[in-house]
Order: structure tokens, then C-alpha cells, then sequence
């Protein structure tokens, strides 16, 4: 062989394998990014996921907590609610209550009692009409404000009624 040819592959050689050298950087540089990519994608979803998971589970607590508290206040209002309407029966035997109890008779709506005062001892008095209000407040209904404001204008009568049959 000549002198040159064995240079020359020597040469060739070597800048084959840097070549190939190179070409294994690059490609292990892209490969290094994908993996990188993939990874950090994988992270974004798994981390996704977990947050996602517990805001659902501290949802549901919450709401099982809320449900549970809009129960124990829903049952605390019919407790009061029924003890209020108990109450409005009651009231005539109440030690304060400055009517007969015979005289007294229970509507419930608009107003809570009609008595008849003295009635029961055959003489009328007066004829009272009488709001139970138990509670804090003890507002009216507008209902109740339209009966007490059409009594106070004295806009009351007494009416028979015939049934012929």
C-alpha cells in the first residue's frame, strides 16, 4: 500500500468517529429532552390528579360537614316551631294569662285566640283578640299587622246568618 492510504484512513477513521461522536451527543442530548419532557408532562398530571383528589375529598368533608350542620339547625327551628305552636295552645293555663280560659277559643290563623271575656260567667266584657309571639323578635306578619290595623279602625261587626234548607 502506499504511504498515503494508511494516513488517510487514519484520518478517515478519526473523523468517522468523531462523526459518530458527535452524531451520539446530539442524539443523546435529544433523548435526554424527550425523557425530560415526558417526565415533566407525567409529573404535570400525576400532580393534577393529586390535587384534584384532595379538593374532591375536602369537598366532601366540607358538604358532609355543612349537610350535617343544616340538619342539626333545621331540627333546632321544628323543635322551636313546635314548642311555639304548643306554647299558643297552652297559653290559656298559663299562671299570666289575665283571661278565664273557658272564655278563650284557639284560631291559629291570623290571630291565635279569640276570647270572649266573661263570657264564661255570663257577661261580656269585651271581646279580645289575642297573638301569641314567643321567640326574640315577636314581629308581626303582615297578615297579623292587616287583622290588628282593621280592629283598631274598628272595622268589626256581628252577623247572623240564616241557613233555610
Amino acid at each position: 500500500m502506499n504511504d498515503w492510504t494508511i494516513p488517510t484512513i487514519i484520518i478517515f477513521l478519526a473523523l468517522l468517529a468523531l462523526y459518530l461522536l458527535f452524531k451520539y451527543i446530539q442524539l443523546k442530548g435529544r433523548v435526554e429532552s424527550r425523557a425530560r419532557d415526558l417526565y415533566e408532562a407525567w409529573q404535570a398530571r400525576e400532580m393534577d390528579r393529586q390535587v384534584s383528589e384532595k379538593a374532591d375529598n375536602l369537598f366532601r368533608a366540607w358538604k358532609m360537614d355543612e349537610e350535617k350542620k343544616i340538619r342539626q339547625d333545621a331540627v333546632k327551628k321544628s323543635e322551636a316551631v313546635i314548642r311555639g305552636k304548643v306554647t299558643e295552645h297552652l297559653i290559656p293555663y298559663f299562671p299570666d294569662f289575665e283571661y278565664n280560659p273557658k272564655d278563650a277559643r284557639f284560631l291559629g290563623t291570623p290571630v291565635d285566640f279569640i276570647v270572649f271575656d266573661g263570657l264564661s260567667e255570663g257577661k261580656m266584657n269585651n271581646v279580645v283578640f289575642v297573638e301569641v309571639k314567643s321567640g326574640k323578635t315577636g314581629a308581626l306578619s303582615q297578615r297579623e299587622k292587616l287583622v290588628r290595623d282593621c280592629i283598631d279602625r274598628g272595622k268589626v261587626t256581628y252577623e247572623i246568618i240564616h241557613n233555610r234548607e
